[in-house]
């Protein structure tokens, strides 16, 4: 037999059957064509990513720039009658004495500063647990963790209101008491059912309301005035300890979702999926919910419940660039609407002044009712 002949098999006859040529070459092109099918499609995905990813940024970008924007516009709306065009920024750097530090420096640039950020904190604890859940009505104010946060805050506006930062502990002690008896409550099979979940929060904020309508039957009319002021949500009182405390919280909550957005990307595919892919899916979940938390207490605190806000952000920032960067996104979206509510509080015709959580409630209401019926319409 010679090199070139094909090397002979043994059929069921016994017979030396030769591998044919044709037969091995149509092997190697099944190879090579599942290869390249497998690596056309890796092109895609990186693609995708990349091209996900520029959105983001350019949406990011975006957002950043009306932010600023809005900014400027709260600071310097409302006239600068007394005050020298060239100490505007000086005055905002606390560079200035007189009026200009007083209008600029000790009211008009701290209160747009907590707008910001408070807008922040709320949009991305929205996102947090909206894409843990993975249902678009759970969020904090929704499932009662912001009232939980409430209740703490006005027991001690009404019995301790000079204690230093004891409103914003009191927020993140009763958000995070509330996020421990849902996880208790809703616990079944030894899993968290999310559909308990959101069903008992929303019993629970029902609780809490009633705690602080008992707390107004034996209050004082001063006390019950400010604390009424406080509920609607504004940023009017916002003083630099109050930005101090956001811009904290904003940072410490930026750092923990970082290793927090891989997890919760593996969560959406199920729990037991997850834990086979590595994720500790008790922890992650546990994590998450006071994350969530803390960064709607401690927004909470220094704002009072600016309702809706958190509801919005995350769906929005969905449709802007995709469930996967969602808490890239909705922070900045949440700032935007916070924001351009407070100017429109402020400076709009025929309503301002209003607190800005009038503003919120007006837009965020019937976008909660929309989400309710399409909901609905999508089970039946």
């Amino acid at each position: 037999m010679t090199a070139t002949d094909p090397t002979p098999t043994t059929g069921k006859t016994g017979v030396a059957v030769p591998v044919r040529p044709a037969a091995a070459a149509t092997t190697a092109r099944t190879a090579t064509s599942a290869a390249d099918t497998v690596a056309a499609t890796a092109a895609r995905l990186r693609a995708a990513r990349r091209a996900g990813t520029r959105r983001a940024t350019v949406v990011v970008s975006v957002l950043v720039a009306l932010a600023l924007g809005l900014l400027v516009a709260s600071v310097l709306l409302g006239g600068l009658r007394g005050i020298p065009a060239g100490d505007v920024l000086p005055a905002a750097f606390g560079m200035r004495t007189g009026l200009a530090d007083y209008v600029i420096h000790r009211i008009r640039l701290p209160r747009a500063l907590a707008a910001l950020l408070a807008g922040a904190l709320f949009g991305l604890s929205g996102a947090l647990y909206q894409r843990l859940i993975r249902n678009p009505l759970a969020t904090p104010d929704i499932v009662g963790i912001s009232s939980g946060a409430g209740a703490g805050a006005v027991t001690v506006l009404l019995f301790a209101p000079a204690l230093p930062y004891g409103v914003e502990g009191a927020a993140i002690g009763g958000s995070f008491l509330l996020v421990g008896v849902i996880l208790l409550l809703s616990r079944r099979g030894g899993r968290v059912d999310t559909n308990r979940l959101v069903l008992i929060g929303i019993a629970l904020s029902a609780v809490c309301a009633a705690y602080v309508n008992y707390l107004f039957s034996s209050a004082g009319q001063h006390s019950i005035a400010q604390v009424t002021r406080w509920l609607v949500g504004s940023v009017s009182g916002a003083d630099w300890s109050g930005v101090g405390v956001l811009a904290v919280a904003l940072v410490g909550a930026g750092v923990c979702v970082l290793p927090l957005n891989r997890a919760l990307g593996a969560l959406s595919l199920g729990d037991q999926l997850a834990h086979g892919l590595g994720s500790r899916v008790r922890a992650a979940r546990t994590a998450t919910l006071l994350v969530g938390a803390a960064a709607a207490a401690l927004a909470t605190g220094v704002t009072g419940p600016i309702g809706f806000v958190s509801l919005i952000s995350g769906p929005i920032a969905v449709r802007l660039v995709g469930a996967e960067r969602t808490l890239l996104v909705a922070p900045a979206v949440g700032a935007v609407i916070v924001l351009g509510a407070d100017v429109l509080a402020q400076h709009g015709p025929l309503i301002s002044p209003v607190p800005t959580g009038v503003l919120t409630a007006l837009i965020g209401a019937p976008y909660f009712v929309r989400l309710l019926l399409r909901r609905q319409g999508a089970r039946s």
